[in-house]
């Protein structure tokens, strides 16, 4: 029995096999044609031109590096080089790698309130101190240098500041650069200046940026293309040295520099390949149009306000996409505190503005005016209901 199947299944393996070597055969002529057609095409395309190579892994020494930098030092009365710019992924990874460059034991950095609130979570993540300065309302939310120099000690290692500001609205004097940068040194601590809205300013002072200080003190500049050319969401930024006095060309904060970016991924490449033409090409009409509804949206947003008794400015923004408001709780009946008015507002109203603690200041409002004018309006109207709705009765 054994051998019997021992001899079927040889029989049913040699069937196999010639069957096989017949298709085969039948369909060579179809397999040398399908050869051919494929050596044909490799040599049709080893023929080609080279196409360019955009990978470059490296963030900083190249073309993009070197249009910012142009760019920037035409506000500048020092001309800065592709050294001295780093491309990151946004604002927000310049910001990280702003306080992870500076951190060590013991470090503290001082911060405005109101601020943007990843600074403090960078600096948690980093270990870093963080002390809140305050910005006074009363004088159109300049850095209270008083605080400033209360707080810092000998192991600040930077103050911030955000000019345009965000959350305010606001944009700083020269002037009063000038003092943050003389504070700065005598303190013996370096400025880091957001600038993300720079150039978004259409109020009575001009946008100065914080580089033009740089003599003064050493100023990390961190920017991105999102506000002023309106891309948000393409991730390109930069974190600058301004430092014509050589501070940050030491040959160990170069280095350390320039090895922290190595480890970090930058912006896709063919962002960055088209960051010398967006720069160069973007003709200034654009840039005025953004400016001239920004002042637009603004006085809407400010003239609304005025008829919302529960709500007060006590600034009109300047700059940015944002203001801050006051809110009165003594004129509102069931509602605790301003993070209870905007989620109420939002279930009640399908309107979403900030609350000030998101941003460090309890029972204030950040508003944005970025919007449509209509919409903006039908956001006030809708706002002004819930006051409406919600207001005290006496």
């Amino acid at each position: 029995m054994r051998i019997v199947v021992m001899v079927m299944a040889k029989e049913l393996f040699l069937w196999v096999w010639e069957t096989q070597l017949s298709l085969l055969a039948s369909m060579l002529p179809l397999l040398l044609k399908k050869l051919l057609l494929i050596l044909l095409n490799l040599t049709s395309f080893m023929a080609m031109p080279p196409l360019p190579v955009y990978f470059k892994p490296e963030c900083f020494g190249s073309n993009s590096a070197h249009a910012i930098a142009e760019y920037l030092s035409g506000d500048l009365p020092y001309q800065l080089s592709s050294d001295d710019v780093f491309i990151t992924c946004g604002c927000t990874q310049a910001i990280d790698v702003s306080v992870a460059m500076l951190a060590r034991p013991g470090a503290n950095i001082l911060l405005p309130r109101p601020g943007f609130p990843i600074y403090e979570l960078c600096a948690a993540f980093r270990g870093v101190e963080v002390r809140h300065y305050d910005l006074l309302p009363q004088k159109d939310w300049e850095v209270d240098l008083d605080a400033v120099e209360a707080l810092a000690d000998q192991n600040t290692v930077a103050l911030v500041i955000i000019n345009p500001g965000n959350p305010c609205g606001n944009v700083y004097s020269y002037h009063h650069l000038e003092k943050i940068a003389e504070t700065a040194k005598r303190l013996g601590t370096i400025v880091i200046s957001d600038e993300v809205y720079g150039h978004l300013a259409f109020g009575a002072n001009p946008f100065v940026p914080m580089g033009v200080f740089g003599s003064i003190v050493p100023v990390l500049t961190l920017g991105s293309l999102s506000k002023r050319w309106i891309v948000p969401g393409w991730r390109l930024g930069w974190f600058v040295t301004n430092d014509p006095c050589g501070t940050f060309r030491k040959p160990k904060v170069v280095e350390r520099i320039k090895k922290y970016f190595d480890l970090l991924g930058g912006p896709a490449t063919f962002i960055q390949a088209a960051v010398p033409r967006i720069i160069a090409h973007t003709e200034e009409v654009f840039f005025k149009k953004t400016i001239d509804n920004l002042r637009h949206t603004a006085d809407i947003c400010c003239k609304e306000i005025q008829d919302i008794p529960c709500i007060f400015c006590p600034y009109k923004p300047e700059g940015s996409m944002a203001m801050m408001v006051k809110l009165n709780l003594s004129l509102l009946e069931d509602i605790s505190d301003d993070i209870d008015f905007c989620f109420k507002l939002a279930k009640e109203e399908a309107v979403i503005i900030l609350p000030g603690t998101a941003v460090g200041l309890k029972d204030w409002l950040r508003i944005t005016f970025a919007a449509d004018p209509s919409a903006l309006r039908e956001g006030m109207r809708r706002i002004k209901a819930f006051y409406q709705r919600h207001a005290r009765r006496l």
